[in-house]
């Protein structure tokens, strides 16, 4: 019983130590410096949040696919060569998102480093390459 026990610490341990490892071919990118150079950087907006909260608000020109389906119909939207911004509500998402397009062979992704919801301003007329493209964005 007690070997089982320190098994279990031990797996819920590496999960954590795995959810909290940075996620290699992923850089985060300061929303500021972001701002200044998106012409130049040629990003697909990857936005991995429920449908429901696409819909409340989001950032024109970016494509929805939850986390949860992304590991499914990614290659709808998205090419391994292309270079990718995961919008996310907090950081496990991107990391998690990351992790999967990453196995699929992406190798530049990018994240907003902060809080993109309070700078949603500064993303209203951000052209994107690609993809389901909507009109709606954030209100306040």
């Amino acid at each position: 019983m007690i070997t089982l026990l320190y098994f279990l610490t031990g797996a819920v341990i590496l999960w954590l130590l795995r959810q909290l490892w940075p996620v290699r071919s992923l850089s985060y990118i300061n929303v500021h410096h972001w701002v200044q150079a998106k012409e130049s950087l040629n990003l697909k907006m990857l936005d991995v949040r429920d449908a429901s909260d696409y819909l409340e608000g989001h950032i024109s020109g970016s494509i929805n696919i939850s986390l949860g389906r992304l590991l499914y119909v990614w290659q709808q939207d998205l090419f391994p060569d292309d270079n990718v911004l995961i919008l996310s509500n907090n950081w496990y998402q991107n990391n998690k998102a990351a992790r999967i397009l990453r196995k699929h062979g992406f190798r530049s992704l990018y994240a907003i480093q902060g809080d993109v919801l309070s700078t949603q301003a500064c993303f209203q007329k951000t052209p994107s390459k690609g993809g389901r493209h909507c009109e709606h964005r954030f209100n306040h």
